[in-house]
């Protein structure tokens, strides 16, 4: 059975008299420890596709499974210790808590798991040791960056989802963002997914999904990743 499995996914959007089909019978799956890396135009549902997983929206119909287990069927409850406990997020603009340091940060997002990593810890595993106590205004963007991949990690999850997590970086440092989500995968077997409009970054993946217009038109195994620091763009 796949770590991640949509079977026959729909999510129509009810806009007044307008109905959007984000979704139309979406299949999908993937194994874990993957980094998967989905691509496509904009509107394509890359964004609809992260939300279901991560149980920020909910299908119109279909199956979404996590390691067996249908979240389609999960009462409200359900849906908020799932997101609590086995999804991590990383978004393009961080989310930081501006008046909390970069300890607290992350330690604020270990209260609320069963078995969190240690923060202090995590944060030195992202290269930000000699940044603990060091609020986001005092922090570059990609410093930013790895607080909230930190952050995403500390939690402990299942899965780890990141919507255009370089999109706001330079380069330089969104390789560098880039080549820990990679470390993320290889060395800690996390299931790591990527939605991205820069099809350079395919080329680190392990499997690349592509979408267009609501529908997975392929998902292919990388057999020759690159590694995060080779990439070009």
């Amino acid at each position: 059975m796949p770590f991640v499995e949509f079977k026959d996914i729909n999510k129509v959007y009810d806009m007044g008299e307008v109905k959007v089909n984000a979704l139309s019978n979406f299949n999908l799956a993937f194994e874990e420890g993957e980094l998967v890396v989905i691509v496509g135009p904009s509107g394509s549902g890359k964004t609809t596709l992260l939300n279901l997983l991560g149980g920020m929206d909910t299908a119109t119909s279909g199956d979404i499974f996590l390691n067996g287990r249908n979240i389609t069927r999960y009462s409200e409850h359900e849906m908020t210790l799932y997101r609590r406990h086995d999804i991590g997020f990383v978004f393009q603009f961080y989310n930081l808590v501006q008046n909390l340091t970069a300890l607290e940060n992350v330690e604020l997002a270990t209260q609320i798991c069963d078995e969190p990593l240690d923060p202090k810890t995590t944060l030195e595993e992202v290269g930000l040791g000699d940044r603990l106590k060091l609020f986001p205004s005092q922090l570059s963007g990609g410093e930013q960056q790895r607080v909230s991949i930190a952050r995403a990690i500390a939690k402990n999850p299942q899965l780890l989802l990141c919507d255009e997590p370089t999109g706001a970086l330079d380069y330089e440092t969104g390789k560098q963002v880039l080549g820990i989500l990679q470390g993320l995968a290889r060395d800690k077997n996390k299931t790591v997914v990527i939605i991205t409009h820069n099809s350079v970054i395919t080329e680190m993946a392990d499997r690349v999904v592509k979408i267009r217009e609501g529908a997975a038109v392929s998902s292919e195994i990388n057999k020759k990743p690159k590694s995060a620091e080779k990439l070009e763009w």
